[in-house]
């Protein structure tokens, strides 16, 4: 699929004789009028056709609906080309030799981006863009050499597309803010050892991101893997990055995880007597295996109960089948279909298969907890014993099932907990703050807790709290960010300075919490600024000289968005900074690498003197090395740094 991206220009010149071959046999038959004809009409299919592709996932859909637009640009001109009846010039046939080659490739590229794996496509999304602008470059060249008067091309035409030969030669490679942001969240959810409810969070924001919250979104997902897997085999580091991001969301989504490259269409219990046929609706739309307990939702779709239990466990209310938000979330039994189900299997002698009750766990341990009207009443008690047990009540209930965040929010429990965050009592702050990290993994109680204004006083327990509070007051910090609102209150509340001080001085817990939320934040300008004059720098640059803590790409991460600040810049361009990264071109992990050559390239694009410094601590080799044999965006950054040696002449 995209094999050997970093070889793209080395095929180019490799190829560049046999497409002249190609070219100068095509501008011979190009001058009978009939295969003129042909070539055009091919070129027009080629954009009815890519018009007709679809749609394509949110780390492409912009450039991809910008591509189509610009060869739909071409239209008029082949159009005109078409009706031309004298035989077409030579300079005329080798532009649309060219241009053929720069529409089959985008069209390839446009198909890929619409039935790849969505975790690819985003894992990948800047080798993704290095595509999309060789078929720029490609287009641009086709264009190159057109002779508009000799063939009789109307003015209005030719200024069409000059103007948008100009345009794609003006394009410009960038990195949204949001794409950014959607990298954070990938290297989170792919790093985190640790499995507590603020990182199933971040799996589902990034699951939602990815449009990947569906059961027909995960298997489609599932099946495109398999086929790029097949292309690519598993042992790579991205393959296995894949997979494991791909078993998370199937996770959050209360789906069992049988495997990529087990076939998803058939069911297990038919892999021994494929030629016997099930009734449709005798299958679990979430895992197309035969019900043995089918329950009826709000919605009236029939589900396996464990299956369907899974996905309302993992804060779903929606049909998985439909998609419609679910009324209440009560099962009933379907016994009608149980019994119907029962008699086809013994008619047909199919075994169904057993499954074993999970053990210490009773069929109604998912229900909402019954007591939980009562407790959130006792958070308002005037007794302060009643309330202490309240709060230690609602942290451990918001901990345990969706249901129950659902039901403590509806119960009208979140202003309440709001308001005990300021009581000065160190062990009621530290279950309140817990309690809310619990809740905002609902997206509906991010929203409801945030009305509360509860920013200002999550800051304080982050300044004064005890070590537990202060690590879950980072974690919740960050969920709150999610909401882009607010990053901006976060920073206005004076909350960057104490989680840069939990960077700096808490447990590897308490770190790994706050560079997650300070990343987050860092998105926004303004809080760039204060992160830098809180002292940021530092911390990052002790997680750099200690890689026990394992931190290093988190930093790295951090570091590069904090460098398109100046002062940041300023900071982190220091001597000692510089031979830190170039010893980790050297010696570090390929994504250590990686970071550590993007960050280079970014602070020797703002500053000569940094790119001495670099080559001073030898960092050319090293460079020269990564861009033949490291990662994809490893190589890409490395010539990247190469050619601007060269330009700035500072080669040794």
């Amino acid at each position: 699929m995209l094999k050997n991206l970093q070889m793209v220009s080395a095929r180019k010149g490799e190829k560049a004789g046999e497409r002249e071959l190609v070219e100068e046999e095509n501008v011979l038959n190009l001058e009978d009028p009939k295969t003129k004809m042909d070539m055009v009409q091919e070129l027009i299919a080629i954009i009815d056709s890519v018009q007709s592709i679809g749609d394509y996932p949110r780390t492409q859909r912009k450039e991809a609906h910008g591509l189509v637009r610009r060869l739909k640009l071409f239209l008029p001109l082949l159009e005109e080309i078409r009706d031309i009846d004298a035989p077409i010039p030579e300079a005329c046939s080798t532009c649309l030799c060219r241009m053929k080659n720069a529409f089959l490739a985008a069209k390839k590229l446009l198909k890929m981006c619409n039935e790849g794996s969505k975790i690819y496509l985003a894992l990948e999304s800047e080798a993704i863009m290095v595509k999309f602008y060789d078929i720029y470059e490609k287009l641009t060249q086709a264009l190159d050499g057109m002779p508009y008067a000799e063939i009789g091309i109307s003015e209005e035409v030719k200024e069409q597309v000059e103007l948008m030969r100009m345009q794609l030669k003006r394009a410009k490679r960038r990195t949204d803010t949001q794409d950014m942001e959607l990298a954070m969240d990938m290297m989170v959810v792919l790093s985190t050892q640790d499995d507590r409810n603020a990182d199933s969070a971040s799996i589902e924001r990034l699951a939602n991101k990815l449009s990947l919250c569906t059961v027909e979104d995960l298997r489609t997902e599932t099946i495109a893997v398999r086929n790029l897997l097949k292309e690519r085999g598993q042992s790579t580091e991205t393959s296995q990055q894949i997979i494991n991001l791909l078993s998370k969301c199937k996770r959050i989504a209360g789906l069992e995880d049988n495997g990529i490259l087990d076939d998803p269409i058939v069911p297990k219990a038919l892999s021994k007597c494929p030629s016997l046929a099930v009734p449709h609706e005798f299958l679990c739309p979430i895992t197309l295996e035969i019900m043995t307990n089918p329950v009826i939702v709000a919605t009236g779709q029939t589900y396996e109960r464990e299956s369907i239990q899974k996905w309302l466990d993992s804060d779903h209310r929606t049909c998985p089948k439909t998609g419609q938000v679910l009324a209440h979330l009560s099962l009933a039994p379907n016994f009608a279909l149980r019994n119907l189900i029962l008699q086809w299997c013994e008619k047909n002698n199919f075994q169904v298969p057993k499954k074993d009750a999970p053990s210490g766990l009773d069929s109604s341990c998912a229900e909402p907890n019954v007591e939980i009207p009562s407790v959130v009443q006792n958070l308002s008690s005037n007794q302060l014993e009643v309330q202490r047990k309240a709060v230690r009540k609602i942290r451990m209930l918001s901990k345990e099932s969706p249901g129950n965040r659902i039901l403590i929010a509806s119960c009208g429990g979140i202003p309440p907990l709001v308001q005990l965050l300021s009581y000065p009592d160190s062990k009621i702050q530290e279950h309140v703050v817990t309690a809310l990290l619990n809740l905002s993994i609902d997206e509906s109680n991010k929203k409801l807790i945030s009305r509360e204004q509860p920013i200002p006083a999550i800051v304080e327990v982050l300044q004064n709290g005890t070590i537990g509070a202060k690590e879950n007051s980072a974690a919740a910090l960050f969920s709150l960010s999610m909401l882009d609102e607010n990053k901006a209150a976060i920073g206005l509340a004076n909350g960057i300075p104490p989680l840069v001080n939990l960077l700096k001085n808490g447990t590897i817990r308490g770190k790994k919490d706050s560079i997650t939320a300070l990343f987050n934040l860092s998105l926004s300008q303004a809080n760039k600024s204060r992160a830098i004059e809180a002292g940021i720098v530092a911390p990052l640059l002790y997680l750099l000289e200690n890689k026990n803590l394992d931190m290093v790409n988190e930093a790295l991460s951090l570091l590069l968005l904090l460098a398109s600040n100046p002062d940041g810049r300023q900071e982190i361009g220091k001597l000692s900074v510089i031979e830190t990264l170039v010893n980790f071109v050297k010696e570090g992990t390929p994504k250590n690498k990686e970071c550590a050559v993007a960050l280079l390239l970014e602070l020797c694009s703002e500053d000569s003197n940094i790119m001495l410094s670099a080559l001073k601590y030898g960092v050319h080799d090293p460079v020269v090395e990564l861009s033949k044999n490291g990662t994809n965006r490893g190589q890409r950054k490395a010539n990247s740094l190469l050619q601007l040696m060269q330009k700035s002449e500072q080669l040794p």
